[in-house]
């Protein structure tokens, strides 16, 4: 049986919310081995002079622990 954890993390991205998610995971694996799954939990924006400036997700890293 193996037992898992999660832990939420913030991260935002000029790009794109695929883009803002694949930071987060980038560097939660910095000190996080054995990453299984990311679960997207929000979604959102920040608008400057009518455009949208960067992409923010709350995301939730699921890892196994050994």
């Amino acid at each position: 049986m193996a037992i898992l954890k999660v832990i939420e993390v913030l991260a935002n991205s000029e790009k794109s919310w695929e883009d803002a998610t694949k930071k987060a995971v980038a560097q939660a694996s910095k000190s996080v081995k054995n990453i299984r799954s990311v679960y997207v939990n929000e979604q959102s924006a920040s608008v400057e002079d009518g455009e949208v400036k960067d992409f923010r997700v709350n995301v939730k890293i699921t890892f196994e622990i050994k």
